[in-house]
């Protein structure tokens, strides 16, 4: 049997590059675009990093529920990285060459890190849940161990998935074209240019979005039935406000990542991919990353107190 580089090998001596057809657009549209994208594409990294950066620095954030968002920012910055620059080069120089090894690691790593968020955004319903829910018995469940443990699966879990549908993706005989109508490397554009039978990557796709993405948001879910109810149950108006408050920035963000995810993967499927689809794509790699560091900054507190306290003894005359 043929191992996975024998096979990979194979299939490139029949395609050795791809071309990213990106948006269709004239000369001028492209330079607005690409300052757009650009533009969206620092603020999503700077302010990312700095929620990273203030939850390692200050130590009134060192705890589970801050340890995970400085990872989700983490993730988010890896996640658009994966496509945006290499669309900004493609709109920059006019060159839409991405060689067959470099579209199957940037399909691997896009699809990964979608697994990772959806990971993550379940982990931090549960601390969640266990803060509200069973707060006696919160730092002993939620524990440092504990944390390291759900990050580093939160992190990982995607990987073995990943490299079997990208594997079976990139095994295919691509035969007909090399232009992929898409401005990154993403599986539905590409097994329209295969050249053979392709129900069983469809399968696989279909098991992975529901196992990793369905069961997680159905676990968010869970958690958040739980926690309202016992939000309910308390007795004074104020502690209900506080508590809710604690988990709105976080119930913001998973319907973003998971309103955009089920728009663009549950909308009606064409033969063809036109830029109305390549647009919503955009939104659907970017909007929530973009987004995150301001919903946690304009709404929790404590990142608020922790960036004008670090920022303030930055600037401060010593």
């Amino acid at each position: 049997m043929k191992t996975f580089e024998e096979m990979m090998s194979l299939n490139q001596t029949v395609i050795a590059e791809f071309l990213l057809l990106g948006f269709s657009t004239s000369p001028e549209r492209q330079v607005l675009l690409f300052v757009a994208v650009l533009a969206i594409y620092l603020v999503t990294v700077v302010g990312n990093l700095l929620i990273v950066l203030v939850t390692l620095v200050d130590p009134t954030l060192h705890t589970s529920m801050y340890f995970f968002l400085s990872n989700l920012s983490a993730l988010e910055v890896s996640y658009t990285s994966v496509t945006v620059p290499k669309m900004l080069v493609s709109l920059m120089s006019g060159d839409k060459r991405i060689s067959f090894a470099g579209c199957a690691v940037q399909m691997f790593f896009f699809l990964c890190f979608g697994i990772t968020e959806s990971s993550f955004l379940a982990t931090m319903a549960y601390d969640r849940y266990v803060a509200i829910c069973n707060p006696l018995h919160y730092p002993m469940i939620m524990n440092k161990r504990v944390c390291v443990l759900l990050a580093a699966t939160s992190w990982t879990i995607g990987i073995p998935v990943q490299l079997v549908q990208t594997g079976l993706v990139f095994t295919l005989p691509f035969c007909s074209s090399k232009e992929i109508n898409h401005f990154f490397c993403d599986s539905a554009p590409l097994l329209m240019l295969a050249c053979a039978d392709t129900s069983m990557n469809e399968t696989l796709t279909y098991i992975v979005v529901m196992f990793f993405g369905m069961l997680p948001f159905a676990l968010i879910l869970l958690s958040y039935t739980q926690i309202i109810t016992t939000i309910l149950k308390m007795p004074l108006a104020e502690g209900k406000r506080k508590t809710f408050s604690t988990c709105s920035s976080h119930l913001i963000v998973v319907a973003l990542f998971y309103g955009s995810g089920i728009i663009f993967y549950l909308r009606p499927r064409s033969n063809e991919f036109p830029d109305s689809n390549k647009l919503l794509s955009l939104f659907y790699t970017v909007l929530p990353a973009l987004l995150n560091p301001f919903i946690y900054s304009l709404r929790n507190r404590e990142i608020q107190t922790a960036l004008r306290r670090n920022m303030w003894h930055k600037m401060a005359p010593h």
